[in-house]
């Protein structure tokens, strides 16, 4: 396993990459340059952490990468615009807004031969059953949405301390805390939200097989008459 895509690296690249993102967000450049770097490392976190072992093609890699990183640039631009005419805290939330829509983009589809094929199921013993499209959408659907959770305690709290800060004028008198308040704040905030969202859904989920594809649930049904539940990975 990639180090840089384990779980375990969430927190000192997030803080890292979440607190420029805030700090910089202004910037068209700056905007363009992080969202790509925050893209990239999400790339490599969603190959490393995809259910299944099976292996991704360049184009499979790719399609995602560029669509996220598009979105989450185009998104983060787009909306830097529209925050111009508005109160200032409001601009702080963009990069927030950008990453959200990321990951909406990135991880499906950066996973989706989970969606074409198929994840595996098992019984309550690991025995394999066979492959299910609806736990694969199921399992990428709870990783989406444990993924934007996860982001947005580093990505709401410190943008509303900084924003009180400015008022106060603490950063005009000390412009050079901007960048270093902001990644510890967020590092303080991934180190709480990482573990508590990664096990917002169980890494080995269930489904009952009422919830599964006609032909899937037809077939166990011939095979384990007396199974109700069927168990999958959903990755993280």
């Amino acid at each position: 396993m990639f180090l840089l895509g384990r779980m375990s690296a969430q927190v000192p690249m997030n803080m890292t990459i979440i607190g420029c993102m805030l700090t910089f967000y202004k910037s068209p450049g700056a905007v363009m340059f992080w969202q790509w770097i925050n893209q990239s490392f999400n790339a490599c976190v969603n190959y490393t952490n995809r259910s299944g072992d099976r292996q991704v093609s360049t184009k499979e890699l790719a399609i995602p990468y560029v669509a996220a990183t598009t979105a989450a640039t185009v998104t983060a631009l787009g909306l830097n615009v529209v925050a111009k005419s508005l109160p200032p805290i409001i601009g702080r939330f963009v990069p927030f807004t950008a990453v959200a829509a990321a990951n909406a983009i990135n991880i499906p589809l950066m996973r989706q031969q989970e969606l074409k094929v198929g994840v595996t199921i098992t019984d309550e013993n690991d025995n394999k059953l066979g492959e299910s499209k609806k736990a694969g959408m199921l399992g990428i659907s709870q990783v989406v949405f444990s993924r934007i959770v996860m982001a947005m305690p580093a990505m709401v709290v410190p943008p509303i301390i900084m924003n009180s800060l400015e008022k106060k004028g603490i950063l005009k008198r000390y412009p050079s805390l901007n960048a270093p308040l902001q990644i510890t704040l967020a590092g303080i905030c991934l180190v709480f939200a990482t573990p508590l969202c990664c096990a917002i859904f169980p890494q080995k989920s269930s489904i009952p097989i009422s919830s599964l594809e006609d032909e899937v649930r037809e077939s166990l049904l011939r095979t384990h008459p007396d199974i109700k539940t069927v168990y999958y990975n959903k990755g993280l």
